[in-house]
């Protein structure tokens, strides 16, 4: 069976245990390093700030975080180290572009007037799974890309290309951000059609809308979904999100569904508060929202320990086996 990179070395899938598929360490937007009131980034307190913010998530049993910070967007692999080696739980780190509109689209745009974006992203990749990243010798464990609203940009396309490429080679999954749940079907059939092995492949944020037949469409397709946005009300409400889940578990797609939040433990940045009229959308957000919500929720609905299991355990463990 094949080992798991994690940010203090491989793992096998079978040492993965409970796992949230899609969080952040910390998270940033491009350019918080250029506000003048911005406080520096303070590594330490960062790592302080993430083992509190966790530990709540390591007494309901939770083993494995994938960090889903891709390498543009703040990503911290020394930070990561820290938080695992403190917290006692495998960290999963990942390789991987944002979207076009706020990624570092800039650098390889530039070269791509005469090199091939595609080939030189895909080596990136590769090297960062393979070899490692830069000198921490940390080597990623999963691949992370992203798409616009309603749109794939030419951009983002070649960023999947070179993603399933990726993936093709080192065998590495692949998690992907979706904006609003939209261009679930066409990053699969472009995934897909570069090569990836749809087992190893997680649309994401796919509780962005309630359309089961829309969700169908993209599970038919042979891929794992992921409903990682739960908790973020202001965006797409969990009522809906729950019944979404429940109605799929009950059709037969419990095997392929994956749970998480997309929560950040530390900002980066000049510190950032909702509007008054946004807390209460956000009360639940949190990186125990599963666990406290989301699972005895589906216990009521008559869901099954068993399938729950399968959920925040077999899935993620299947994911990064390859089965």
């Amino acid at each position: 069976m094949a080992k798991v990179n994690t940010v203090l070395g491989p793992v096998s899938p079978d040492e993965l245990g409970v796992t949230l598929m899609h969080e952040h360490l910390v998270f940033s937007y491009l350019g918080w390093e250029c506000d003048a009131l911005a406080p520096l980034y303070d590594r330490e307190a960062a790592a302080e700030a993430c083992v509190e913010t966790l530990k709540e998530a390591k007494g309901y049993g939770l083993k494995t975080l994938v960090d889903a910070t891709a390498t543009d967007m703040g990503r911290d692999i020394e930070l990561q180290k820290m938080v695992s080696e403190r917290l006692g739980i495998n960290i999963i780190c990942a390789t991987g572009f944002y979207t076009e509109k706020y990624g570092k689209a800039g650098y390889f745009k530039f070269r791509s007037q005469v090199y091939d974006m595609t080939a030189e992203v895909c080596e990136t990749m590769v090297k960062e799974i393979t070899q490692g990243i830069g000198n921490t010798g940390v080597k990623a464990g999963v691949i992370k890309v992203a798409t616009g609203h309603a749109r794939i940009s030419s951009y983002e396309e070649k960023m999947l290309k070179a993603a399933a490429r990726a993936q093709k080679e080192t065998g590495v999954p692949i998690i992907t951000h979706t904006e609003a749940g939209t261009m679930g079907p066409e990053q699969a059939d472009l995934l897909i059609s570069e090569g990836a092995d749809p087992k190893r492949i997680v649309i994401g944020h796919m509780c962005g809308n309630a359309d089961l037949k829309y969700h169908v469409s993209v599970l038919e397709k042979g891929v794992n979904i992921a409903f990682d946005r739960l908790g973020i009300d202001i965006l797409f409400p969990d009522k809906l999100r729950k019944a979404c889940l429940i109605g799929l578990i009950g059709i037969g797609y419990g095997d392929r569904i994956m749970l998480s939040q997309d929560r950040w433990a530390y900002w980066l940045g000049r510190p950032f508060e909702f509007p008054d009229a946004a807390k209460p959308l956000l009360a639940n957000w949190s990186h125990v929202h599963v666990f406290n919500n989301i699972i005895p929720a589906l216990k009521e609905a008559g869901i099954s320990e068993d399938k729950i299991n399968t959920l925040m355990v077999e899935n993620p463990r299947r994911l990064f086996g390859g089965e």
